[in-house]
């Protein structure tokens, strides 16, 4: 039986925190994450944004009151997407970490915080270790004597666009290709941390941009996840406006989902995939991407039609950043939206994941659709079970199964047969299991996860 979508009130997770206003997420939580991330980090600032729902307000003033009162110096940025927290805390003068308050695609009544280092990516599994040891042991403290001050930056947003032109493959000659073209572009920022920022991107490049969920009020118009379903109303604009494209951004602005301008949408697995095509076709032979196991085999044909190699890495932002340092990528990202560039920051941005597909439409003088409809059209099935058992019982029945099966271990099980794959991944912070299938045929994709289904008994 598949499961409904529900979740835990509070998740502790390598991606950071997020729980349910009133019930887990209270101001003495937050007071003690921030005088705990405050204890673990060296001398230095730390810098602060929030993605613009209405309960940033207090869970702000909390967590820059408990890090003065630390005596750390807070650098605030406002309403900002993630990304943009990465980005200065990476290249902040004298900045040792960030905090995005954020629950990223979670509906409005959740909120959290995300962690960063001083390098602009998310805390790692020792990292957090570290974090979690000095929190629940209460080993973090105030200062008696010593508080910092409140530092406010005066255009993060600017700062962040100036970061993203600056990508290499921007060139003028492009940037001016894009510029003629005068796009016409429709922005479904639900209302929350891209509701300036992505216009203002769109507008450096010549678009006419027609603001669609874009008042920063952080009042969800619909619910925020990006998926299809969510964005009829994105669809529907950009057909009553004729419009090139329709561009949406989750609510921390760290993930891009496109439309095309017959208003369909293309898919979100084929965002990281537009964005591959676009940094590899002119990187030569032998550069390197990085995707999770889970995003689609899409991303591997792309980097193959370049003589290039698309390595995989165990799902979460992290993890993929760990494995395009690893093997030099230049480019790498997951399924769910999320693009990263090596060469502007190592973090999921969807600024970044726009220019690049506009780069791309310029570059092949195409429409969004007409350059998503030369793919080959990869089927994927995405469900989930209840499950409460370990994945290691069922390895002898899967090879049994999958006989001459390449089967990979690195993040729950994945078998890879025949042109197509299967993927099983228990959650960390729900009792179930994650099923995913993918082939060039819908009866293929039946037939794996039948296959899979049957064994584990779901």
């Amino acid at each position: 039986k598949l499961v409904e979508d529900n979740i835990m009130s509070l998740v502790r997770s390598i991606s950071g925190l997020r729980a349910t206003l009133s019930d887990d997420l209270v101001p003495e939580l937050v007071a003690k994450y921030a005088a705990s991330f405050a204890k673990m980090l060296p001398a230095g600032k730390i810098v602060v944004g929030n993605d613009g729902r209405p309960s940033h307000e207090w869970i702000e003033n909390v967590l820059v009151g408990s890090l003065l009162a630390c005596g750390r110096d807070v650098v605030r940025l406002g309403t900002v997407p993630t990304p943009t927290v990465q980005l200065f805390a990476e290249k902040g003068d004298d900045v040792v970490g960030g905090v995005a308050i954020t629950a990223s695609h979670n509906p409005s009544q959740w909120n959290g915080l995300k962690f960063v280092n001083a390098s602009g990516v998310f805390l790692n599994a020792a990292e957090n270790a570290v974090l979690w040891d000095i929190l629940d042991n209460g080993k973090f403290e105030f200062s008696a004597n010593k508080f910092g001050k409140i530092l406010d930056e005066a255009d993060p947003l600017g700062k962040h666009i100036g970061y993203v032109l600056q990508m290499p493959l921007l060139t003028a000659e492009l940037k001016e290709i894009i510029c003629k073209r005068r796009l016409r572009v429709v922005v479904d920022a639900v209302n929350a941390s891209g509701s300036v920022i992505v216009p203002q991107l769109l507008r450096k490049f010549g678009c006419e941009v027609v603001e669609l969920f874009c008042d920063k009020s952080g009042v969800f118009p619909h619910t925020p996840e990006p998926l299809p379903i969510n964005l009829t109303q994105l669809a529907e604009a950009v057909k009553l406006n004729n419009a090139d494209l329709g561009i949406a951004v989750d609510p921390d602005a760290d993930r891009l989902v496109l439309i095309d301008e017959t208003g369909s949408p293309i898919g979100e697995e084929k965002t990281i995939c537009l964005a591959i095509d676009a940094v590899l076709r002119n990187a030569g032979a032998g550069a390197t991407c990085a995707v999770n196991h889970s995003t689609t085999m899409l991303a591997d044909y792309v980097a193959e039609k370049y003589g290039c190699k698309c390595f995989r890495s165990p799902v979460g932002e992290i993890n993929v950043v760990g494995k395009m340092k690893e093997t030099k990528a230049i480019i790498g990202g997951e399924g769910s939206g999320g693009v990263i560039s090596a060469e502007v920051h190592y973090g999921r941005d969807s600024l970044v994941g726009i220019t690049l597909v506009l780069s791309l439409m310029a570059l092949k003088n195409n429409t969004l659709g007409e350059i998503a409809g030369e793919y080959p059209k990869y089927v994927m099935k995405k469900t989930k079970y209840p499950f409460n058992g370990s994945l290691d019982e069922y390895i002898s029945k899967l090879k049994a199964e999958f006989a001459g099966a390449e089967i990979i271990h690195e993040d729950g099980i994945k078998v890879l047969t025949n042109g197509a794959w299967v993927q099983l991944r228990k959650s960390n912070t729900e009792p179930i299991i994650r099923v995913i299938a993918e082939a060039l045929e819908a009866e293929t994709v039946e037939n794996l996860l039948g296959k899979v289904t049957g064994i584990l008994n779901v």
